[in-house]
């Protein structure tokens, strides 16, 4: 090897270890903020935004503490050790609801009052679970995984061609978000217990994702409506995108079939054309971490860093001009919100563990 070779390899380590503590340490303080401005010690709830006079209730809906909870496991994942789920899990689980036809989690505060259960929010605190089951080995992870998957298939019927529902006793919309993290937590469940019922869940709401809410440029619509003789909602999000993208890559490790590999790269492309402009990502903090969970699979299973690049490019220019200095938390509105803290958190973590 010669010296200008060396030389090289010995300066993108470097710059590489330098990136990566820079994410880690951005990661570090929002930790540290979203738990000054945004946390309550004495009830263990969070709240929606940093300015309570603009908050439509004293505390977060179940949604911010969905991005929180996967972040906080990027941060455990980040620095091993560490504690940042604990506090996280004793919110979620003030907003437990056991009510029939099976216990899930509400999109309030149950102590405050009773709201509506999505079955998005509960599959995000799901697939955050079990990628701390496969971290830690803890069974209680495990066990919420499974309930959450039993939760989940109550919204489940042959309405449309099949699919589940976004909220439940709502037999108005089938939307991809409900759809793409059902089939990612039917995975999980999948290679935890290798019971091929998780396996065949997962298949059956590929293919309806697929055959509905597929577009041929590697984006996913939003949602049909069955009450409105399945008209489309053709609206693109970064995080559609992203369950689906992880979703082929879960089912390329799990079958190694080439053509879901082959599709995987077809929608990352695809994302990155329709959403990667002017060094952003056009959508928000939280759905385009999700984005970056689905280029990270990627990356893992074809090494090719384009996409990993591009949201280091996203995340620097986040952190330039849409930081707040006096108190480390981002947007461009005054008031900085859960959701959003949480996922540049996890995308600062998530970064840090790749570089």
């Amino acid at each position: 090897m010669g010296r200008k070779t060396t030389l090289t390899l010995w300066c993108l380590l470097v710059a590489g270890s330098i990136l990566a503590q820079s994410n880690r340490q951005k990661a570090e303080a929002l930790q540290k903020a979203v738990d000054r401005y945004l946390y309550e010690s004495k009830t263990g709830l969070y709240i929606q935004t940093s300015d309570r006079t603009k908050n439509h209730n004293p505390h977060a809906d179940l949604w911010g503490l969905c991005g929180l909870i996967q972040a906080a496991n990027e941060m455990e994942r980040m620095i091993p050790g560490k504690a940042y789920m604990a506090p996280v899990i004793g919110a979620i689980n003030q907003y437990y609801d056991p009510i029939p036809p099976a216990p899930g989690y509400a999109s309030y505060v149950l102590k405050e009052r009773r709201e509506d259960r999505y079955y998005d929010d509960n599959q995000w605190i799901g697939i955050a679970y079990l990628d701390a089951y496969t971290r830690t080995g803890k069974k209680w992870y495990l066990e919420k995984g499974e309930e959450i998957y039993r939760f989940m298939m109550t919204g489940y019927d042959t309405v449309s061609g099949g699919g589940l529902y976004w909220k439940e006793g709502d037999n108005t919309t089938k939307n991809t978000c409900s759809n793409g993290p059902g089939i990612l937590l039917a995975l999980q469940l999948y290679d935890a217990t290798h019971q091929q019922a998780y396996l065949d869940t997962a298949l059956l709401l590929y293919h309806w994702v697929n055959r509905y809410l597929r577009s041929a440029d590697g984006v996913y619509w939003d949602a049909i409506k069955p009450a409105e003789n399945n008209r489309i909602d053709s609206a693109a999000y970064t995080y559609n995108t992203g369950t689906m993208l992880e979703a082929n890559v879960k089912l390329y490790q799990i079958t190694k079939q080439g053509a879901y590999l082959k599709e995987a790269q077809h929608i990352a492309e695809g994302s990155y054309r329709h959403f990667f402009r002017n060094g952003r990502f056009h959508s928000s903090y939280w759905f385009n971490a999700v984005l970056l969970r689905g280029y990270e699979a990627l990356y893992r299973a074809d090494s090719q860093p384009k996409y990993i690049r591009a949201m280091q490019d996203y995340a620097d220019k986040v952190w330039a001009q849409d930081r707040n200095p006096g108190n480390n938390m981002l947007g461009t509105r005054p008031e900085k919100e859960l959701l959003g803290q949480a996922g540049m958190m996890e995308i600062y973590a998530r970064l840090a563990v790749i570089q």
